[in-house]
């Protein structure tokens, strides 16, 4: 499946905020920031532990707003 996710880097704690299957958009909070790519490898981790299945990044890897397949 293919969801939108909405990342918020640099917050003081990491998780997912807003989950909708319908419209399959998930907003997430991430402690890490956007440089060297943390941010994304974070954002993996995060939804591969929350879901028990692969996850990656499609596109929007340089933006907050990404395309993320899961499964």
């Amino acid at each position: 499946m293919i969801f939108t996710v909405q990342v918020k880097p640099n917050s003081r704690t990491s998780g997912i905020t807003f989950f909708d299957e319908q419209k399959r958009i998930i907003h997430v909070q991430l402690k890490e920031k956007a440089e060297d790519n943390k941010a994304n490898i974070a954002l993996v981790k995060l939804l591969s532990r929350h879901f028990k299945q692969q996850v990656k990044i499609k596109s929007g890897c340089s933006s907050k707003e990404k395309l993320v397949t899961i499964g």
